[in-house]
């Protein structure tokens, strides 16, 4: 019997259970049972207790209780997750995901932190992780497939984010290629993904996704480009909700991803909330900038740029450029 078990039955019931059906579902004491609940409770949980009724969870929807036991009694996977490792805080969830990896750990382990003291972005740049308002987390995986392959799992966890927030905010929610994800045209998340691998074979891939949740102000510098969950739908959000969610589309994307180790079963999807698509952009090459209408991706995850001199369709790599809207971020 863990917390988290009971915390779920508690918060499934919508009432109060009984002392004696947790005892007999578990397996274990009333005294057991006690001793769980007084830890629920330390844990900032509130806990209604009556004679002859049992226990009642009390949710208050504005206390965001982040932690491994309420992260995991809401979790609805069979793999993803099922190894779950919380930092209150941590250098970068990232390097913690290779540290685990080099020492086996499983595929489908995640970590999540609740403040990030090194987060990083794309080409090395820094990811500001504030404790307490915002999700950090990486999930180890350890795919049985060639590593250029790989590249598209950025793309499988763009479409889990964003099935999850648009949970929270079904409206105007998209995807920026390759993998940010966007809420009225600004950036609510961020993916990096790295990769350990050799010429044919993959060791480990870590997808790390940092995601601005319930930050109700931003710095000024970056207001015009990004923005939160919480600015956006005018309310704070359930943080563990949200990963439990992530981890649950991501499983299920990643099962359609395996079958054949491309991105093919998912194109159409990705397709309809690319915020790119039939768009005019601006594509940053190393070897020469270029204009173009994006129209779409294929099933390695590249995107398709009907280039504006002459027409040509040029295929874009993630990784290699950076694409950009005409007239702004999108």
């Amino acid at each position: 019997m863990k917390n988290e078990e009971i915390l779920k039955k508690l918060r499934d019931a919508k009432g109060f259970v009984s002392g004696q059906e947790l005892c007999e579902y578990y397996g274990v004491s009333r005294t057991a049972i006690w001793k769980a609940i007084r830890q629920l409770e330390r844990d900032g949980y509130v806990i209604e207790a009556q004679n002859n009724r049992g226990y009642r969870l009390i949710e208050n929807k504005d206390i965001d209780l982040f932690s491994k036991v309420e992260i995991e009694s809401r979790m609805e996977t069979t793999w993803v997750g099922r190894k779950l490792i919380f930092y209150k805080e941590t250098g970068s969830t990232n390097l913690d995901a290779k540290e685990f990896a080099e020492k086996g750990e499983a595929s489908g382990t995640v970590v999540v932190a609740d403040m990030q003291t090194a987060g990083r972005g794309r080409r090395g740049r820094g990811w500001v992780s504030l404790a307490g308002k915002d999700i950090y987390m990486t999930i180890l995986l350890r795919p049985q497939c060639r590593p250029e392959k790989a590249s598209a799992l950025t793309l499988v966890m763009a479409l889990a984010v964003l099935k999850a927030v648009c949970e929270q905010i079904p409206q105007a929610c998209g995807i920026k290629w390759p993998n940010d994800i966007v809420v009225n045209g600004k950036k609510v998340c961020g993916i990096l993904t790295e990769m350990s691998a050799e010429l044919d074979g993959i060791h480990y891939v870590v997808i790390g996704v940092g995601i601005n949740v319930n930050q109700e102000l931003l710095a000024e510098e970056i207001r015009q480009t990004a923005t939160t969950l919480c600015i956006e739908s005018g309310q704070q959000v359930n943080r563990a909700m949200l990963v439990a969610r992530v981890l649950f589309f991501f499983e299920k994307y990643y099962a359609i991803f395996e079958k054949n180790w491309d991105f093919s079963g998912l194109v159409d999807e990705y397709n309809q909330f690319l915020v790119n698509r039939d768009r005019e952009v601006c594509v940053l090459d190393p070897k020469g900038a270029f204009k173009g209408i994006a129209r779409g991706i294929n099933e390695s995850g590249e995107l398709f740029v009907e280039r504006e001199s002459d027409g040509e369709i040029v295929l874009v790599y993630a990784g290699e450029v950076s694409v950009r809207g005409i007239y702004g971020y999108v």
